[in-house]
């Protein structure tokens, strides 16, 4: 809210480890799970996962669906965190037709299992070509770690993958916070494979461009370079120019504005 109001002061810190992080994420925001013990916490998303699968997808539509396609299914999406996979891709995969994946998609979106993300349609100086795909989320990234059957150390000797599912993290969390302030997360990608991770756009026409990743001097730097792209590419004659430009991160102790103005922020700060 601050940051949409022009208070681009971020000097809070970060009391979150790289292995803090893993071990939230795989645990996930489920209120049952806070206060408890890890290995007790932990156990939380695997149930909900074994009860996702063998009962309540099949409650969203009152179609018995097999358990077995339900596992390949949410696998792959999981293996698919954050990109705009196909449907026919995800039925190659699971080796199901497309009919199958539609149904089954549609019933865990039912049950809030997945929210997938819409792709966000700014005004631009260039005639580059917006993609309007939908970008593939779990809710919570518990339930992907669940489906792959990974845990926190898994993710800390896989960093490509902490990666993944670190961003839904992030996504999750600025959901809530964008959802606070009346406000939408979307995705931007076109044609010449210029992304953003997230736009967060409230209802007034303000918006923010955030860029997610897990940490280090040259995925900060490459981040903050796309967005300061996509900021010069966006035509302020006929909308507003971006509220704020932030690299969102797993890692760092301290929150801290660069040079050219983006915000370097851990995670952690802004669950302060």
């Amino acid at each position: 809210k601050a940051l949409f109001a022009g208070n681009m002061d971020v000097d809070g810190s970060n009391l979150l480890s790289l292995d803090d992080i893993a071990y939230l994420l795989c645990r996930g925001g489920w209120p049952a799970a806070l206060g408890l013990p890890s290995e007790v916490a932990l156990s939380q998303a695997v149930d909900y996962y074994d009860g996702v699968v063998n009962s309540d997808i099949n409650r969203a539509d009152g179609i018995e669906k097999n358990p077995e396609r339900v596992k390949k299914l949410m696998q792959s999406y999981a293996r698919n965190l954050g990109s705009q996979t196909s449907n026919l891709t995800i039925a190659g995969d699971i080796s199901a037709d497309d009919g199958t994946v539609k149904t089954y998609i549609n019933a865990l979106k039912r049950i809030f299992v997945v929210e997938e993300m819409a792709a966000w349609n700014p005004n631009l100086r260039s005639k580059s070509a917006i993609r309007t795909a939908e970008t593939r989320y779990f809710v919570d990234p518990s339930i992907a770690v669940a489906s792959l059957g990974a845990g926190p150390e898994d993710l800390m000797n896989d960093l490509a993958t902490f990666g993944l599912f670190f961003e839904t993290m992030c996504i999750r969390d600025l959901r809530v916070y964008a959802d606070s302030l009346g406000g939408t997360v979307y995705h931007y990608r076109d044609n010449t494979n210029l992304e953003c991770d997230a736009v967060i756009h409230l209802r007034n026409g303000s918006y923010g461009l955030i860029e997610i990743k897990l940490g280090g001097d040259d995925l900060i730097n490459e981040g903050a370079k796309n967005l300061r792209k996509l900021k010069d590419r966006i035509d302020t004659t006929k909308m507003k120019e971006a509220s704020f430009l932030m690299v969102l991160t797993a890692v760092g102790r301290y929150a801290y504005s660069r040079d050219d103005g983006v915000l370097v922020v851990p995670l952690g700060c802004l669950r302060n």
